[in-house]
């Protein structure tokens, strides 16, 4: 069985669109957006600019390049020609969807197609972790049609207009991430999968959740020695091997308890666990709570 990791995320995820805007810049500019946590991508539509994010190198974004960041809460964008530093514009609407920024008077420099989305999981904080922080794909005009596609579909009150957002981001995140390049290069699933030993211990994780997974086993799928794989994937991945399977199976646990009137003994076997009494030892350790209370707490809202 073919196991995509990177799609059982996303999916997992429940993204949904908050917005999606056309948004032109002139002159000399600056915005700093503060996003308060939620993803934010946006395609360069023409132009180019500087993207300047905490703890990160600056990045040149031109037309054609499309920029997801699942997590920052924090960045700057300006004109290659910036303002100084402390001098900060606002966006100014100027129509349905449509946004500008910069003196009034100065030529365009600059076109984005901007959307923010949600992530609805419970487990958003922890699933985001395992993506890296910014992700620039170049080269890859379907990603500005899909991201046109979601703000034409925002605009609308179309039947199954919720479903069908949700279906497009996720096929857009998707995209994001198998196409864009890790511009930080930091710890992450996504740098895992593209890493030629590694990925056969994540898609065996993803693929067999309950079986009993040792550190040697998941070894023998990368082909590699315990103490070298699990450096390696500690390294790369950003978590331990048994962290992030844990990490994995408490997501699909939850799952699980969310979807499904099921019993604590049915979820212990599917994620691996012999009993019900250890994984409920494990899920309220993990949780904060027990299984049977997580379910009655996911059915009342």
């Amino acid at each position: 069985m073919n196991v995509d990791p990177l799609a059982e995320i996303v999916t997992l995820l429940q993204p949904s669109a908050s917005y999606s805007k056309l948004v032109e810049y002139a002159g000399r500019w600056r915005i700093r957006r503060n996003i308060e946590g939620k993803p934010v991508f946006f395609a360069v539509l023409d132009g180019e600019c500087r993207v300047v994010s905490s703890g990160r190198p600056p990045i040149i974004v031109q037309k054609g390049d499309f920029v997801l960041s699942p997590s920052t809460n924090d960045h700057i964008v300006e004109s290659i020609d910036a303002p100084p530093h402390g001098v900060e514009m606002m966006p100014t609407e100027m129509g349905e969807g449509r946004f500008r920024v910069g003196p009034s008077g100065e030529p365009v420099n600059l076109k984005l197609q901007v959307g923010l989305c949600s992530f609805a999981s419970p487990d958003a904080a922890l699933l985001v972790s395992l993506l890296p922080a910014m992700i620039v794909a170049r080269g890859e005009p379907r990603l500005a049609l899909l991201l046109q596609l979601v703000g034409d579909e925002s605009r609308q009150s179309r039947p199954g207009r919720e479903l069908v957002l949700e279906r497009l981001l996720e096929v857009l995140l998707i995209e994001t991430l198998r196409s864009g390049v890790d511009t930080t290069s930091v710890p992450s699933v996504a740098r895992g999968l593209s890493d030629d030993r590694l990925v056969s211990a994540l898609r065996a994780m993803h693929a067999r959740p309950a079986h009993g997974w040792t550190v040697v086993d998941l070894a023998a799928e990368a082909a590699m020695s315990r103490s070298a794989f699990f450096a390696r994937f500690s390294r790369i991945v950003g978590l331990p091997p048994m962290e992030y399977l844990l990490a994995w199976r408490m997501a699909l646990a939850k799952r699980l308890l969310r979807a499904d009137r099921v019993s604590i003994e049915h979820v212990a076997t599917q994620v691996g666990y012999g009993s019900a009494s250890t994984f409920s030892t494990a899920f309220s350790r993990h949780v904060g709570m027990p299984p049977m209370r997580y379910a009655r707490t996911a059915f009342a809202v």
